[in-house]
């Protein structure tokens, strides 16, 4: 699976990226050419929502997963409207995308 993860928080994305590689994820860069397969959104990353919609437009058919903190409602809201497909807890994201990928992790 081809993966565009978009996190302004390297500790973060290091973590992150290495779970979903162990797991045999192909990790794209942001200018890569090639499609994700999915899209990991940070809800903390600057102008998360312009950038939801950019990649909507771009990537009709790939899965956004937008991930932040369980008391950011507005955020999970903002980016559902920008074209999110889902949205889930900080917390969950890492095993939600697993789960995709059939692994347990």
């Amino acid at each position: 699976m081809k993966i565009l993860l978009w996190s302004d928080d390297l500790m973060s994305r290091v973590r992150i990226e290495s779970r979903w590689k162990a797991a045999g994820a192909q990790m794209l860069r942001r200018d890569a050419a090639e499609t994700p397969d999915l899209i990991v959104m940070d809800l903390s990353a600057r102008d998360v929502a312009g950038h939801i919609r950019k990649l909507r437009e771009q990537f009709p058919a790939t899965d956004i997963i937008a991930f932040g903190p369980h008391v950011d409602a507005e955020g999970f809201c903002a980016a559902k409207a920008a074209g999110a497909s889902e949205c889930v807890v900080r917390g969950s994201a890492v095993e939600r995308v697993l789960r995709r990928m059939g692994s347990s992790g």
